[in-house]
C-alpha cells in the first residue's frame, strides 16, 4: 500500500531570534502573478493580486503588510499611530456577542415551507392559503441549559424555531421538541432557568441537570413532573436533529377572514421519523464528537439529504376547549392526538447551509411576539412573558433596537415605518417626516385598516391579582398518561434516567422530595427509582390538591411504538482489517445506499486497508476515531489475520462491545469471532438474537432488515437489567 510521503517540516525560529518576513518586490507595472512572501520558516507562495483580491481596512485602505505591527525600529516598541493593528484587535476583541441566556448551542439552516392544504377556513395568514407556493425559512435547532461550547447530546430539551419569510411579515414559531414545559408562568422562569444552569458557586455541571439546584426545585414544583417525564424520555438525546418531533407548545389563536377564532397547537413531524440514541451511547457520543449533531445536519445538507417535516395543525375550537379536563392555556398540559387528530397542512424542507455561522446562525433573532395577519395569541401566562423577554433579550444581545435590519433577521418583503435612528442604524431613512399622522410627506408610510394586523376583540373581565387558577391545579394526570403511553423500553429509560439524575444529587432531601412527587405519577415508577438508589425507606406522598387520573394511554406520545422500519438518513459503518474482501464491502455499501443509509469505513489507519485483490480500500474513520456510537448499524468484516489483530486492540473491541451493547444490528465475518471472544459476547449467536447477523450465512437482505427495524430492544435486559421495585407503602 502506497502511503504518501509527509511534508518536511520547517523550523521555526527560537524565541528571542530576528526573523521576520520580507518581501521580495515585483517589477513595476501590473502583474498577474502578485508577488512572492517569504515567511519565518522559508517558505514561499504566491499572493493574488487584483481588486476582488486586495486586502483593506474596513474603510477600504489598501493593506500592504498584513504581517507585522508598524513598530519604532525592527524589535521597538509598537505604535499607537498603527491603526491597521488597531482596527483588526478592536474587532477581534469585539467578535463576540453575548451568548443566549438559554439555547446558546445550536445549528441552523435554509430552506423553504410549502403550502399543501388551504387553512383559508380557520386563517387568513397569506402563508397558509395556496397549495403549492412557498415562503423562506431559516430554522435554527439548540440545546437548552448548555452553553456555546457545550456538546451536542447532553440531556436536554431542544429548541425547534423557524422563522418563515412571508409576503406579510416573519412569522417566528419558537417552540421546542417536547409540547410542554416546566412552568406555567413566565415569572417562574429565571428561577427554573437559574436552577437548571451551572451551581453559582461552582459554574459546574455544564449542560446537566443533574445536581442538587435542578431537583430542588423540581420537587418543589409539582407542575413540572409532566415535562420531568418527557425530559427523562428518550425525547431529551434524540439520535439526530433531523428525526426529532417540534412542537409550539402553547396554544394559539387562528383567526380567518371572517373574524372567527379557532384555537391551534402546531406540530412539526419529521420525514425520516423520530429516533433516539440510548444514555450510555450519548455519553460515549459527546467524547468522540462532541459536535455529532451538527456535523450530521451539516453533512446531510451537503450531500443533498434534505431534512423535511410536516407542518401540522391542531385546531379546536371554544367549545372543545371548554370540554376539556384541563386548561389550554396551560403550558404543562397537551392534547393527545387521539382527542384532537393532527391535520397536516405544509411541509418544510432545509436545503441550504448558512454562508456564515456568526452572521446567520448566531445573529438569528427569534421572538416569540412575530406574527401575521391570522395568527393571534391566547392568554396563556408563559406566552405572555415570551412575548415580552425574547424582544428584550435581542436587545441585549444584539446591541439595539435595529437588529431587525441584520440580512438574516430582514423581512424579504417590503417593510417601512417611521423608526429612526438607534445604536447599529444601517439606514439612511430620507425626508422631512419622522412622524405620523402627517400632511409634509406624500409618501410616508401609512396604517391600512384592510391589510393591517388586527387583534382578536376577545373580551377580558376580572380582578387584578397575582392567582393561578384553578383549572391548572392538576399537575401529576398527564404525566402519569405520559408515562402509561410509553413501551416497556421507554419506561425503563425514563426510571434509569431519573436514578442517574437523583444519584448526584448529594442533599437526601432533595431525592427524597422528588420520590414524593412520583408516588403520584405510578407507584411502579417511583418504587423502581428508589431502587436504583438503594432507598429503603417509606415514600410519603406529597401533598397534592388534585389526584391523578387514569386517561387511556396515547401510541403517539411514543417514539417505539409508532416507529416504522427504515434506514433513510441513518449511517452505516464496516470495519475491515487489511485482506477484506472488496466485493462484499462493495455489495454491503450498495444495499446500504439503496435502503436510504450511508456507509462509512473504519479501518486501522485513516489511509485504509488493502483487501485481498490488492487494491486500496479508503477509510472514512481510524478506529479510535469512529466508534460504533456514530453509527446506526455496524458490520466486522475483517479478514482472518485481521480478526486476530483487531482482536488485540482495545478501540476494536470497544466498537463491538458499545454496538452491541446499545442494541445495534451487527453484521459478522466468522473471521470476527476473536473480537467476539475478547468483547466477551460468548453466550450468544443468530439464533438468540435477531440483531445478530452472521455472514456469508445470512444474506445481506437479513441485515438490511435487522438496520431498519431500529434497536434490538430484546437484548436490552442482558446488557442493562432493569431495577426491581420493592415493594414500599405509598
Amino acid at each position: 500500500m502506497a502511503i504518501p510521503a509527509k511534508t518536511k517540516a520547517s523550523k521555526a525560529p527560537r524565541d528571542g531570534a530576528k526573523s521576520t518576513a520580507t518581501k521580495v518586490p515585483q517589477p513595476a507595472g501590473p502583474s498577474t502573478e502578485g508577488e512572492t512572501l517569504i515567511a519565518p520558516g522559508g517558505e514561499t507562495h504566491q499572493q493574488a493580486d487584483g481588486p476582488d483580491t486586495q486586502l483593506t481596512t474596513n474603510q477600504g485602505v489598501p493593506i500592504a503588510d498584513n504581517q507585522n505591527s508598524l513598530k519604532a525600529g525592527a524589535r521597538g516598541p509598537v505604535l499607537l499611530q498603527d491603526f491597521i493593528l488597531r482596527e483588526k484587535i478592536t474587532h477581534f476583541d469585539h467578535e463576540r456577542i453575548p451568548e443566549r441566556v438559554v439555547h446558546a448551542r445550536g445549528s441552523a439552516v435554509h430552506g423553504f415551507f410549502e403550502c399543501l392544504d388551504s387553512c383559508a377556513d380557520v386563517t387568513s395568514a397569506d402563508f397558509l392559503q395556496r397549495p403549492g407556493e412557498r415562503v423562506p425559512v431559516f430554522t435554527r435547532f439548540s440545546t437548552v441549559a448548555g452553553n456555546k461550547g457545550s456538546a451536542d447530546l447532553p440531556r436536554d430539551v431542544r429548541g425547534f424555531a423557524v422563522k418563515f419569510y412571508t409576503g406579510q411579515g416573519n412569522f417566528d414559531l419558537v417552540g421546542n421538541n417536547m409540547p410542554v414545559f416546566f412552568i406555567q408562568d413566565a415569572i417562574k422562569f429565571p428561577d427554573l432557568i437559574h436552577a437548571a444552569k451551572q451551581d453559582p458557586d461552582r459554574e459546574f455541571p455544564q449542560a446537566a441537570t443533574a445536581h442538587d439546584t435542578f431537583w430542588d426545585f423540581i420537587s418543589l414544583t409539582p407542575e413540572s413532573m409532566h415535562m420531568i417525564m418527557w425530559a427523562m424520555s428518550d425525547r431529551a438525546i434524540p439520535r439526530s436533529l433531523r428525526m426529532m418531533e417540534g412542537f409550539g407548545v402553547h396554544t394559539f389563536r387562528l383567526i380567518n377572514a371572517e373574524g372567527i377564532s379557532t384555537f391551534v397547537k402546531f406540530h412539526w413531524r419529521p420525514k425520516l421519523g423520530s429516533q433516539s440514541v440510548v444514555w450510555d451511547e450519548a455519553v460515549k457520543i459527546n467524547g468522540a464528537d462532541p459536535d455529532f449533531h451538527r456535523r450530521d445536519l451539516w453533512e446531510a445538507i451537503e450531500g443533498g439529504d434534505f431534512p423535511e417535516w410536516e407542518f401540522c395543525l391542531q385546531a379546536f375550537t371554544q367549545e372543545q376547549a371548554d370540554g376539556f379536563d384541563f386548561d389550554v392555556l396551560d403550558a404543562t398540559k397537551l392534547i393527545p392526538e387521539e382527542v384532537i387528530p393532527l391535520r397536516v397542512v405544509g411541509r418544510m424542507v432545509l436545503d441550504r447551509n448558512p454562508d456564515n455561522f456568526f452572521a446567520e446562525t448566531e445573529q438569528v433573532a427569534y421572538c416569540a411576539a412575530h406574527v401575521v395577519p391570522g395568527i393571534d395569541f391566547t392568554n396563556d401566562p408563559l406566552l405572555q412573558g415570551r412575548l415580552f423577554s425574547y424582544q428584550d433579550t435581542q436587545l441585549k444581545r444584539l446591541g439595539g433596537p435595529n437588529f431587525h435590519q441584520i440580512p438574516i433577521n430582514q423581512p424579504k418583503c417590503p417593510f417601512h415605518n417611521l423608526q429612526r435612528d438607534g445604536h447599529m442604524q444601517m439606514g439612511v431613512p430620507k425626508g422631512q417626516v419622522n412622524y405620523e399622522p402627517s400632511t409634509l410627506g406624500a409618501d410616508v408610510a401609512r396604517e391600512s385598516l384592510e391589510r393591517g394586523y388586527h387583534t382578536f376583540p376577545n373580551p377580558e373581565a376580572g380582578e387584578q391579582l397575582r392567582l393561578r387558577p384553578e383549572t391548572f391545579a392538576d399537575h401529576y394526570t398527564q404525566a402519569r398518561l405520559f408515562f402509561a403511553s410509553q413501551t416497556k423500553p421507554e419506561q425503563d429509560h425514563i426510571i434509569a434516567a431519573l436514578v442517574f439524575e437523583l444519584s448526584k444529587c448529594v442533599t437526601p432531601r432533595v431525592r427524597e422530595a422528588v420520590l414524593s412527587r412520583l408516588i403520584h405519577i405510578d407507584a411502579f415508577l417511583a418504587q423502581s427509582v428508589a431502587e436504583g438508589l438503594g432507598f429503603t425507606g417509606q415514600i410519603v406522598p406529597a401533598p397534592a390538591p388534585i389526584s391523578a387520573k387514569d386517561m387511556d394511554p396515547s401510541p403517539m406520545l411514543s417514539i417505539l411504538a409508532k416507529a416504522q422500519p427504515t434506514l433513510d438518513g441513518r449511517k452505516v459503518g464496516v470495519m475491515v482489517s487489511d485482506g477484506c474482501d472488496e466485493a462484499l464491502v462493495a455489495k454491503l455499501k450498495a444495499a446500504v445506499e439503496a435502503a436510504g443509509a450511508r456507509l462509512q469505513v473504519i479501518a486501522p489507519t485513516i489511509y485504509g486497508v488493502t483487501t485481498a485483490g490488492g487494491e486500496l480500500l479508503p477509510a472514512d474513520h481510524r478506529i479510535d476515531g469512529g466508534p460504533s456510537v456514530l453509527f446506526d448499524a455496524v458490520a466486522i468484516l475483517p479478514s482472518q489475520d485481521g480478526g486476530e489483530q483487531l482482536a488485540m486492540e482495545a478501540a476494536a473491541v470497544n466498537f463491538l462491545r458499545d454496538a452491541y451493547g446499545h442494541l445495534k444490528a451487527i453484521a459478522y465475518l466468522p473471521s470476527a469471532g476473536p473480537l467476539f471472544a475478547a468483547g466477551g459476547i460468548t453466550d450468544v449467536g443468530p439464533d438468540d438474537d435477531a440483531g445478530l447477523i452472521a455472514l456469508p450465512d445470512a444474506s445481506l437482505d437479513a441485515f438490511i432488515a435487522a438496520a431498519s427495524a431500529g434497536r434490538v430492544w430484546a437484548r436490552e435486559p442482558l446488557v442493562r437489567p432493569p431495577p426491581k421495585p420493592l415493594v414500599v407503602a405509598a
